[in-house]
Formats: C-alpha cells, sequence, structure tokens
C-alpha cells in the first residue's frame, strides 16, 4: 500500500526502514533520501514504525 503519495513510500520501503533502525518518519525518509512534503502520511507512518518496532 502507498503510503506517502508525495515520495511514492510504500508500506513495505517503511517496515525496511525501521528495520534498518529508523525510529520517526523523519528518520525513515531520511533513509530513502527524501523528506515528507504535504505531511497527511507522517501519522500513519509513525504508526507502521511503531508497529514494526513492536514485533522486532
Amino acid at each position: 500500500m502507498v503510503v506517502c503519495i508525495c515520495n511514492a513510500i510504500r508500506e513495505k520501503d517503511l517496515r525496511d526502514a525501521a528495520k534498518k533502525g529508523a525510529s520517526t518518519p523523519c528518520s525513515a525518509y531520511a533513509q530513502m533520501g527524501c523528506k515528507a512534503r504535504c505531511g497527511q502520511c507522517v501519522s500513519f507512518a509513525r504508526e507502521i514504525i511503531r508497529a514494526e518496532a513492536a514485533t522486532a
């Protein structure tokens, strides 16, 4: 599923970033060489990263 339309970031991309140590949407986006633009995705990205950290 696409989480960030502005940067074409998928849920899988965020989960992979979290596995590599990203603990916030900003750090996850930085790993991918971008940053949040409109901000609509940040709260959902945060939930995905938290969920991935909880299962690690």
